[in-house]
């Protein structure tokens, strides 16, 4: 589907239009007689601009939306949708440089504790849902599933400059060099798979390619047969006929599942299902055009999520977030704890609870 809008002026046309008036005008006028002056032409109204930042997980939904809503309002607010990282979107929201704030994972005690201090209240809006997808090269033909502990022995920092082929992590693998992709330290994808895998945020080894774009990582796996890498789901299925999606066993003798839509809502695809949220601060809400693109967010939300291969969250879900913002419930319901393994219901409880 296009988005872009082509609109023709015959400035031609005009041109002469304006020309034969001002002729006119000058044979009428009276030898002698003083022109009146012009009128001051009427200052263009300026576009209103809303901003957003973040996760590149988010991104696709937002952007998405953006687009939508710009085409319905024709030309009335325009939307700036950046790529920073979850971590670099919450640094320029908390300083109150952002809008809205794309993130790939709740709000952490640091960032809470930043925010505060700078006066920048919030709502947290949950939009979605992400199967945090672990992917190889598709001539890759001797893994197609991979445990947590053996993630966990690639990732662990201590596994830094120590494993790096592959019969070091399972003898059966070959003895072939691993090249490892992974999210950029301020990527909120980084941050939840540390958590995840390692137990810690951020603990990680760090000799691997990082990007918080998702788009060099697909690159990378894409283009070597040794590859392993991780994002957001809709970055696989985007690009399915270059990568290879591996399923997760949550332990060694636990069957291994797929990152799939339908996996993610019976919450078996664990620990690598998350929530995806945008951050509205109080004080862009006031705006009149924040409050119209937030509305508008919510009425197409679950149509762009399912369109960008996320999994939307239940009706009531959007019901509930619509009312937090109508009622003016800010803050956040994970108190700046990781929301790793926790499944819709249980954000749905959290929610209902706020």
């Amino acid at each position: 589907m296009s988005r872009r809008l082509s609109v023709l002026r015959p400035l031609a046309v005009a041109a002469i239009a304006l020309t034969a008036l001002s002729a006119c005008q000058k044979s009428s006028e009276p030898t002698g007689t003083a022109s009146p002056a012009a009128a001051p032409a009427a200052p263009a109204a300026q576009t209103a601009t809303i901003t957003l930042d973040g996760s590149s997980t988010v991104y696709p939904i937002s952007e998405a939306v953006a687009e939508e809503f710009q085409l319905a309002r024709q030309g009335k607010a325009r939307v700036t949708v950046g790529v920073s990282g979850t971590g670099g979107g919450f640094k320029k929201f908390c300083r109150g440089e952002l809008d809205i704030a794309n993130a790939s994972r709740p709000i952490s005690k640091e960032e809470m504790a930043v925010c505060a201090a700078a006066g920048v209240r919030y709502f947290e809006l949950p939009v979605a849902y992400d199967a945090l997808t672990v992917v190889v090269n598709p001539q890759n033909t001797f893994l197609s599933e991979i445990s947590v502990e053996q993630l966990k022995a690639i990732w662990q920092p201590e596994s830094q400059g120590q494993v790096m082929r592959w019969n070091q992590v399972d003898p059966s693998w070959p003895d072939q060099p691993m090249k490892l992709y992974g999210a950029g330290a301020d990527s909120g994808t980084f941050d939840y798979f540390t958590e995840a895998v390692i137990g810690k945020a951020k603990s990680s080894r760090g000799d691997f390619t990082a990007s918080e774009d998702d788009n060099v990582l697909v690159q990378g796996v894409s283009s070597d047969i040794n590859a392993l890498g991780y994002f957001g789901y809709a970055f696989f299925a985007e690009n399915q006929d270059k990568l290879k999606a591996l399923s997760i066993k949550p332990s060694a003798d636990a069957p291994a599942v797929a990152p799939t839509a339908e996996n993610v809502i019976n919450g078996s695809y664990m620990p690598l299902a998350r929530p995806m949220f945008v951050y509205v601060s109080e004080k862009a809400y006031q705006r009149a055009e924040v409050k119209d693109f937030m509305e508008f967010y919510f009425d197409n939300v679950e149509q762009m999520a399912t369109e960008t291969k996320y999994v939307p969250l239940p009706v009531e879900a959007y019901t509930t977030i619509r009312k937090h913002l109508t009622e003016g419930k800010m803050g956040t319901v994970f108190k700046g704890e990781p929301a790793t393994a926790i499944t819709i219901e249980e954000l749905l409880r959290r929610e209902a609870a706020l």
